[in-house]
């Protein structure tokens, strides 16, 4: 059994968090967020000692709510991180004519095809190019953010031989030796 949702989330300070039956909703300066926590688990917020506080518990003592309720426990600690501070990736291109440029809210990618790719963002992400070669992702929701991040990885994915490609910032890419004569 997890040891994770034994304890009670401790809401931070600057964000509500309302329960209204299996809903949850996240309210912080960056915007809110809501979740349904399902039905196996059970979700109540008090409040003691001035801290605010979530519960998270099993329903049943099946199998499926006793992985369930910790998994819901993380999702409600990630909103309220999210829209406290924000989730942000950084993405880095790495190749000879390889480069990104700003396009109203999307980005214009030019990855060694014949032509230029462009990726439009969905809502609540923000795409910035600091540089040619460097792009951030940020937004609220860590889900969004990851799967955007992915999804202009794939275009170009780091190749093992010289490198080349789309890679998040700081991932080292295992490299293997060319041909021999």
């Amino acid at each position: 059994m997890s040891r994770i949702a034994k304890h009670p989330m401790i809401v931070p300070e600057g964000v509500t968090v309302e329960v209204n039956g299996q809903n949850i909703k996240v309210t912080g300066k960056l915007g809110n967020m809501s979740l349904r926590a399902h039905d196996d688990v059970s979700v109540t917020a008090s409040e003691e000692d001035g801290k605010k506080l979530v519960m998270f518990k099993p329903r049943t003592n099946s199998i499926q709510a006793k992985k369930l309720y910790p998994t819901m426990k993380r999702l409600t600690e990630s909103m309220a991180e999210g829209v406290t501070n924000g989730y942000k990736k950084v993405l880095e291109l790495h190749g000879v004519g390889y480069r990104a440029q700003a396009q109203g809210q999307g980005i214009k990618l030019a990855l060694g095809f014949s032509h230029d790719v462009i990726y439009n963002p969905p809502e609540g992400i923000k795409l910035e190019v600091e540089n040619q070669t460097k792009i951030t992702v940020s937004g609220i929701d860590k889900q969004k953010v990851g799967q955007v991040a992915a999804e202009i990885k794939r275009y170009r994915p780091p190749e093992p031989y010289k490198g080349k490609g789309v890679r998040y910032e700081g991932e080292y890419i295992l490299r293997k030796e060319g041909k021999k004569k």
